[in-house]
């Protein structure tokens, strides 16, 4: 087979109707995706001011602790969606305009993030409000989640929209990740009503975990019978 007898099976496959519309390639979503993803994750530095009373400059950087927190935590979140919003795009073969839909509502809240990052460090540097600031944070979070598990539960409902790239065990393994982020953003959201810093801290605790690859995430090949090379 050419390398162009290559490329014909995808175009076919991405021609075929469904009931929202003829499904389209998925490069003009993922680079949007990826622009709103770079100008938020720019944007948290410029929610940092520097300090008005340059006599006192140390002091006046160290009591912004708290914008330097909430900087690093929400920097390190938005690029972990960023990383695994690649993972589930690399396995669909299309979109269609639920999924488009879907989408532009989660590049709404991740924009709505660095805002929400804003009042996390004001409060805590203010020292008032924490409890309503780490709800307000971890809901902003939370339905950045949910959308991205709504995408992902979309497309994958009888293989809706998967490539060949995965196999049912491999998107219920991928579900399986996905789906507890929410729940482990309501655990922080709920601790973080009682005790603040806890609940920032259960936040937090997402990073390392979702930085790590996904058990099963790749389809296995399937051998052919008797062991024989093909």
């Amino acid at each position: 087979m050419s390398q162009y007898g290559a490329v014909a099976e995808p175009a076919r496959g991405l021609a075929r109707s469904t009931t929202f519309g003829a499904e389209r390639n998925p490069a003009r979503l993922v680079a949007f995706s990826d622009a709103v993803f770079a100008i938020s994750i720019t944007l948290l530095v410029l929610e940092i001011s520097p300090p008005e009373d340059t006599r006192h400059l140390a002091h006046g950087l160290a009591t912004l602790w708290p914008s330097y927190l909430a900087y690093a935590l929400t920097f390190l979140l938005i690029g972990q969606v960023w990383a695994n919003h690649h993972v589930m795009f690399d396995h669909l073969r299309g979109t269609d305009w639920v999924v488009l839909l879907l989408n532009t509502l989660l590049l709404m809240t991740i924009a709505f993030l660095p805002f929400a990052a804003s009042v996390l460090a004001a409060a805590f540097r203010d020292g008032h409000g924490q409890r309503t600031a780490v709800v307000f944070y971890g809901f902003a979070l939370g339905l950045a989640a949910s959308l991205f598990n709504a995408i992902w539960g979309y497309a994958s409902r009888r293989c809706r929209l998967l490539s060949t790239t995965v196999d049912p065990a491999a998107a219920r393994a991928i579900g399986r990740r996905f789906r507890l982020a929410p729940l482990w953003i309501a655990a922080g959201i709920l601790l973080g009503a009682l005790l603040p810093v806890l609940g920032v801290a259960v936040i937090t605790a997402l990073i390392p975990f979702y930085w790590l690859p996904i058990r099963g995430e790749i389809a296995r090949a399937k051998r052919p019978r008797g062991g024989g090379r093909e």
